[in-house]
């Protein structure tokens, strides 16, 4: 690792700043905070849980460039907390600051066939998969595929939306139309054994430091629960964190990069990726050293990435708007539960499907805090 400070390093009373006021600022904030960073956030919404926690807000839209304007004034570095910021802002900020991850490698991001495409042209594991634009492409690409396909909007989607298992190309025709015929990708449906995903730090020298892989459970399209390490062999661990330390380079990233990978007899392919902390990395601002969010903070500021151990074995449970609502639903179920450390994301509404806070619990084996968690569900 490299330890002697440079001329980009930031010191602590320095201004991060951050486009987007969700749940990730809102962390991303705590940490800088904890550091002695302070931290500027753009976001539209005059209450957003980012700006709730941060020194300064600017309410302005992700493509205002009165806005953007003020937060180059305000800020020494910039980051996002989601990909789907307009690239053209991105880049409107790197030309007066420093801007991590650098809008190219958060392009690639925001467009699944690009980002299929670059897997590819980088010799990356990635699973069969075409890009529909227009109906008459349909018949044919499905004819490709191994008899049962995945269709995805190339653009927008996440948590399971925009997404559609397909039996037949009948069925493929009609989810086109139904996400409005716009561009999309068809996959080739994986009978997975399990989802893993790997969230990295890579620092403005090029050094990467990669958290254990987590091994990843949803419903409804939505990540449910994160087992860690996960529970795959140390080949399957080798390959995934392989793969995503190859990734960053590719990309030439700065900042904390999520991969999302499957693992199908006993390798891995790439699904997707995040230019920024994500879901399955929340378990780290209690079992590691150091979170995600920490290293999303020292890797703007120009600092190394530390080195990273994690100190025990974890389970993060994401906590959503459903069970909120339930009848009788209690926050002390969750509070008094061994080993609990509840993060609340400071959301004024529940909503079904909305990400409202995460519970990490951490003991002497992953399988145990499983059975903790259902039993407390």
């Amino acid at each position: 690792m490299i330890n002697n400070p440079s001329e980009n390093t930031l010191e602590p009373g320095a201004t991060l700043g951050v486009l987007g006021g969700g749940q990730l600022g809102r962390m991303f904030s705590q940490a800088a905070s904890k550091m002695g960073y302070k931290v500027c956030v753009l976001d539209p919404a005059e209450n957003s849980p980012a700006a709730e926690v941060s020194a300064y807000h600017v309410a302005a839209e992700f493509d205002d460039e009165v806005g953007l304007s003020h937060l180059a004034e305000i800020s020494d570095a910039v980051t996002t907390e989601f990909e789907n910021v307009p690239a053209n802002s991105l880049r409107f900020l790197q030309s007066r600051l420093p801007v991590y991850p650098p809008p190219q490698a958060v392009e690639v991001a925001q467009n699944r066939n690009v980002e299929k495409s670059f897997f590819k042209e980088h010799g990356l594991p990635v699973n069969r998969c075409t890009a529909i634009t227009e109906t008459s492409q349909i018949e044919a690409a499905f004819a490709s595929m191994s008899g049962k396909a995945v269709l995805k909007t190339a653009r927008f989607g996440y948590d399971g939306k925009g997404q559609q298992v397909c039996e037949n190309a009948a069925t493929v025709k009609t989810a086109f139309e139904s996400f409005g015929s716009v561009e999309c990708v068809l996959e080739d449906f994986v009978p997975f054994d399990c989802e893993v995903s790997v969230v990295l730090a890579r620092d403005i020298h090029g050094n990467i430091e990669a958290f254990p892989v987590v091994e990843n459970q949803h419903k409804n399209g939505i990540l449910d629960i994160c087992i860690v390490p996960a529970r795959v062999p140390e080949e399957v661990q080798r390959q995934a964190i392989t793969a995503a330390k190859a990734l960053a380079e590719a990309l030439d990233y700065v900042g904390v990069l999520a991969v999302e990978m499957f693992v199908c007899d006993g390798a891995v392919s790439l699904n997707e990726i995040a230019p920024r902390p994500h879901n399955s990395g929340h378990y780290t601002m209690d079992a590691c050293n150091y979170s995600q969010f920490d290293q999303q903070v020292r890797t703007l500021a120009g600092l190394p990435v530390a080195k990273v151990v994690q100190h025990q074995p974890a389970v993060m449970l994401n906590v959503l708007g459903d069970l909120i609502l339930k009848e009788g639903f209690q926050w002390q179920g969750l509070q008094n539960l061994d080993n609990s450390h509840v993060h609340v994301y400071g959301k004024a509404e529940a909503r079904a499907g909305r990400k409202m806070a995460h519970v990490n619990l951490l003991g002497s084996d992953a399988d145990s805090l499983l059975t903790t968690v259902r039993a407390a569900l």
